[in-house]
């Protein structure tokens, strides 16, 4: 479990619902086209980072520790704005994104799995 003592504003952190580590999922998009980029994870500390430094900063839960996004891959998230869900447990960046957000090193980590769907066009969703 990660720490609860961090510098995050009390008034931000009284709104999280963490799960039971902690943690609250943070999905990241870019700002410019709307497309998500990828999901992450963040406590208390890695909210706080992300919120006074500029750049997406998560916890890794395989690894029990924080990192910075582009910190080593140089493919670098600049925080343009970060919102807060209605329920307080999902955090979204809006990011502007250098090079590939994915460790695979697609744009996305949602480019290449597409799963098959039935897709209902709207005003159709009684017509089957």
């Amino acid at each position: 479990m990660t720490s609860s003592s961090s510098d995050l504003d009390p008034t931000i952190a009284e709104r999280l619902k963490r799960n039971d580590a902690g943690l609250v999922p943070a999905i990241v998009q870019e700002e410019s086209t709307g497309e998500v980029l990828m999901l992450a994870w963040m406590d208390d500390t890695a909210l706080h980072r992300t919120l006074t430094t500029g750049r997406s900063t998560f916890f890794s839960r395989s690894r029990n520790s924080y990192w910075v996004k582009g910190e080593q891959s140089g493919n670098a998230q600049w925080v343009r704005e970060v919102r807060l869900d209605c329920d307080g447990d999902t955090v979204l960046l809006k990011v502007h994104q250098e090079g590939p957000a994915c460790h695979t090193g697609t744009r996305s980590c949602f480019d290449d799995r597409r799963l098959p769907a039935v897709v209902i066009t709207p005003g159709a969703e009684g017509q089957r």
